[in-house]
C-alpha cells in the first residue's frame, strides 16, 4: 500500500520497544495509517540482555527485526532515525539518521521512547561501567567479562597475582531484578561453565560482589522475599553490600561509601551498572513546551488518559509517565499503548471521548540463577524451581516468534541442564567501539551518513543556507529519501 498517497489520518509511534509495537498491533485494524520511527532497526526483548551479556542467548533471539514483526501489517510502516524534537504546536517531528535530518508530520502521536540508564548526575561513570540498556550495551558488557577471564589467564601465567584479583573480581551496581539476575549468572558462569577451561587460573576464585545504595535488594517486591534471595545469593558465594553507594569509577575500580560514610575501595575491571533509569530526553522536550515539569526520574505527568494537557492528540506511554506510581515495567508499558490505540481508534471513528487509563497489576518475577527465582502475584508468593518455570513460561509467551522461541528454549536446555553457553564469541569492537564513537564525537557515523544518502545530505544543506523551513501541506508528512 502507497502510505504517502492516502489521506487517511496518520499515527505517529516514536519507539519501538513493548509501548511502540504493542500501540501498533493494536492499530492493524484502525483506519489509519501508521509510521512507526525508531533509533534502532529491532524490537528489543529488556528483560533478557542479562543472558546475551552472559552468553546463553544471541542478540537476534531478543531483538527481532520490527520491520519483519510489522511486515504483514498494511498500514504500517517502520522508519530507522533518531528523534531530536517534536513541535507540538506544528505537530511535526524532527527525525535525525546519521546526520540526515527528516520532519513527519503527523494527526496523532504516541511517545513511547521508553528510558536510558541514569547514573545520577555521574555520566562519567559509563566510560567505564557500561549499562545494560541495549544490544550494543549487552555486546560490550559480554566482551568484557569472557576478556576478564582470557587477561586473567594471562596474566597468572605471567605470575602478576594482583592483575589476577583485579581481572576476576566482578562487580554489579543496583541490586534491582537486573542486577540480580546479572550477579546470579555471573556466578553461574565463573563456577559451572569456566571452571575447567583455564590452565593459570581457577574461574571459581572469581569475586562478585553486588553493591546498592539501599536498604534490601529487590526493593519492589514484598521484605520476605527480599530477605530470601539475599540469602540465596550469598549462599551463592554473591558479596552484597546494602547501604553502599558508589562515589567513584575509573578503569582499574571504584570507590563507594557506606552508611556512616567511610569510603571504600573496589578494584575490579569488570563493572556492570544497574543501579537506576531515566526517561527519555524527549519526555522534558513535551513538557517544557505544554508547562509541565518533569520529575526526578526524567518522566513527564500526564493526564488520566495519557494524553498532554491541551493536546488530546498526543499520547506519552511506558517508562517516561508519572501517573499513579506506575511501575517502570513491560506492562506498564503494553498496557498504556494499548489503551492509546483504543482511544485513537475511537477518535477516528467519530467518538472522541476520554476514557481514565487503569492498570492491571500481573505481579513480579525475577531469577537469581539456574532453578532460582521468585514471583509475587498480588497475596500468593511462589519461591524455588516453581517460581523458576514460572518465569520461564511468561518470558517465552512475550517473545516475538515462534523461531526466537524454539531457539531460546534450545540455549536455555544447554544452559541450565547442562553447563554450556552458545554464545561466547568476543571481539575488540565489542569492548572498545562505544568508547572509540564517544571519543570521535559521531563524527564517523554522520560522515557515512552523507556518504550513503547524497541526494538527502545536499538537500539538507540547501535548507540549512536558506530559510531552514520545509514545505508541508500538514496533511501527509514528507518521506525520507530512498
Amino acid at each position: 500500500m502507497n502510505l504517502k498517497a492516502t489521506r487517511r489520518p496518520r499515527v505517529l509511534i516514536i519507539g519501538s520497544g513493548f509501548g511502540g509495537l504493542f500501540a501498533a498491533q493494536a492499530l492493524a485494524s484502525a483506519d489509519v495509517n501508521v509510521t512507526m520511527i525508531a533509533k534502532t532497526s529491532h524490537h528489543l526483548f529488556q528483560p533478557l540482555l542479562y543472558q546475551v551479556a552472559t552468553g546463553i542467548l544471541s542478540s537476534g533471539e531478543i531483538a527481532p527485526a520490527t520491520r519483519e514483526i510489522l511486515a504483514k501489517q498494511d498500514n504500517a510502516e517502520v522508519l530507522l532515525g533518531n528523534v531530536r524534537h517534536i513541535d507540538v504546536e506544528a505537530r511535526r517531528v524532527h527525525v535525525s539518521t546519521l546526520g540526515i535530518e527528516d520532519e513527519f508530520s503527523y494527526d496523532y502521536l504516541i511517545v513511547a521512547a521508553g528510558s536510558r540508564t541514569s547514573y545520577f548526575g555521574n555520566d562519567q561513570f559509563a566510560h567505564d561501567a557500561p549499562g545494560m540498556k541495549s544490544i550494543d550495551d549487552a555486546l560490550e558488557l559480554r566482551g568484557r567479562i569472557y576478556g576478564a577471564f582470557e587477561l586473567a589467564e594471562i596474566s597468572a601465567a605471567r605470575g602478576e597475582p594482583s592483575d589476577v584479583d583485579r581481572l576476576m573480581t566482578f562487580v554489579v551496581v543496583g541490586a534491582g531484578p537486573t542486577g540480580v539476575e546479572m550477579a546470579g549468572q555471573l556466578v553461574e558462569l565463573s563456577k559451572r561453565t569456566l571452571n575447567r577451561e583455564f590452565r593459570h587460573i581457577d574461574a571459581n576464585d572469581s569475586k562478585i560482589i553486588l553493591l546498592d545504595g539501599g536498604d534490601a535488594v529487590l526493593s519492589s517486591f514484598d521484605p520476605s522475599l527480599q530477605d530470601k534471595v539475599k540469602t540465596e545469593l550469598e549462599g551463592m558465594g554473591v558479596d552484597v553490600r546494602l547501604g553502599a553507594m558508589v562515589v567513584d569509577v575509573d578503569e582499574q575500580g571504584l570507590d563507594y561509601k557506606d552508611r556512616d560514610g567511610t569510603t571504600h575501595r573496589i578494584e575490579a575491571i569488570t563493572k556492570v551498572w544497574a543501579a537506576g533509569v531515566s526517561a527519555s530526553p524527549l519526555a522534558k522536550i513535551l513538557a517544557d513546551q505544554v508547562g509541565l515539569e518533569v520529575d526526578r526520574g526524567g518522566r513527564i505527568p500526564v493526564q488520566s488518559d495519557l494524553t498532554l494537557p491541551g493536546h488530546p492528540e498526543i499520547f506519552v506511554v511506558g517508562d517516561m509517565i508519572a501517573l499513579d506510581n506506575l511501575p517502570g515495567v513491560a506492562q506498564t508499558a503494553i498496557q498504556t499503548a494499548r489503551h492509546s490505540a483504543a482511544q485513537i481508534v475511537r477518535a477516528v471513528e467519530g467518538n472522541p471521548s476520554s476514557e481514565d487509563f487503569s492498570y492491571f497489576d500481573k505481579g513480579n518475577m525475577a531469577t537469581v540463577a539456574r532453578f532460582r527465582a521468585i514471583a509475587e502475584v498480588g497475596p500468593i508468593k511462589v519461591t524455588g524451581f516453581l517460581a523458576w518455570s514460572m518465569w520461564l513460561v511468561v518470558h517465552l509467551f512475550y517473545i516475538i516468534g515462534f523461531k526466537s522461541q524454539i531457539t531460546m528454549l534450545l540455549h536455555w536446555a544447554v544452559t541450565f541442564l547442562g553447563r554450556d553457553r552458545a554464545q561466547r564469541t568476543i571481539t575488540e569492537q565489542q569492548v572498545f567501539g562505544r568508547l572509540a564513537m564517544e571519543q570521535d564525537g559521531r563524527a564517523l557515523p554522520e560522515s557515512l551518513g552523507r556518504i550513503m544518502r547524497p541526494a538527502a545530505a545536499a538537500k539538507n544543506d540547501a535548507e540549512n543556507e536558506g530559510s531552514g523551513g520545509r514545505g508541508s501541506d500538514g496533511e501527509s508528512a514528507p518521506q525520507p529519501t530512498p
